[in-house]
Formats: structure tokens, C-alpha cells, sequence
């Protein structure tokens, strides 16, 4: 699956989001190690800190659907926004843990910029599991 592909899926789940409040819907595709595309949606809540970004949503679904954390080989992820849309910090620390630092994350908006980034990139210096146990995860 190319990017193109995976982006025109995050852009089919932006339109499942249930946003009722910010009325701002985010969509998500993740490609995992069997070629399957995982797809996420934002889900918001009335007490806001229960909302979930579509990033999260695809990453969650993908392990519990069974795909491996870090085998994953790339996500998509679409907004309405004037320049592609970036991952907010939770989720960039949920990929950084799920995910190879060297996986690429596509960031598209509706007009169809694109911009390209890698795990590591996008949250340098993230704190892992490694550094939970002297560096004995890998």
C-alpha cells in the first residue's frame, strides 16, 4: 500500500469522527506489518479529557486486533487544516513507544499538502520503556 492509498483511508475514517463539540474530525490510518490498514477516527466526550485523537484510535485498534507493536510501517493521518496536520504530543509519545522511530507518518490536509516525518522527528529524545529499566527493553 502506498502513501496515497493510506492517506485516501485516514481521509474515509475522518468521516466516521465523532466530533459534536469541537466539530473538528481527524482521521487516521496505520499500516501494519501484514499489510492491513488499521483506521482511527477522533472520538470526543463531553468531559473532553476521555476524547481520543484518531492517531490513538488506529494504534489501539491495530494491537487489539492483534498486529505486534513495532512492526508497524507507517501511518496517515488527515485534517481540515490550513497546513497538514501535525500529531498532538500524546500521540506522538504513543508512537513513539508503539512505533519504530523510523517509520514514516504522513501528515496531509484536505487540499492534498502532504508532509513527511519520521517517528523520531516527531518527538525527539522521547522517553521509551528503555528508560524504565537501564536500557534493557529493546
Amino acid at each position: 500500500m502506498n502513501e496515497a492509498e493510506l492517506i485516501r483511508l485516514a481521509r474515509e475514517a475522518r468521516e466516521r469522527a465523532y466530533a459534536p463539540y469541537s466539530r473538528f474530525k481527524v482521521g487516521s490510518a496505520l499500516l501494519d506489518a501484514e499489510g492491513r490498514a488499521h483506521l482511527g477516527c477522533n472520538v470526543e466526550n463531553a468531559a473532553y479529557g476521555p476524547t481520543n485523537c484518531a492517531e490513538r484510535t488506529a494504534l489501539f485498534r491495530a494491537i487489539a486486533d492483534g498486529a505486534a507493536p513495532r512492526s508497524f510501517r507507517a501511518l496517515a493521518v488527515i485534517g481540515d487544516t490550513e497546513a497538514p496536520i501535525a500529531p498532538c504530543g500524546v500521540c506522538r509519545q504513543v508512537m513513539a513507544e508503539l512505533c519504530a522511530p523510523d517509520m514514516p507518518v504522513y501528515m496531509a490536509n484536505l487540499r492534498g499538502e502532504v508532509a513527511v516525518r519520521t517517528v523520531a522527528e516527531l518527538l525527539p529524545g522521547a522517553f521509551t520503556p528503555k528508560d524504565l529499566d537501564g536500557g534493557k527493553q529493546s
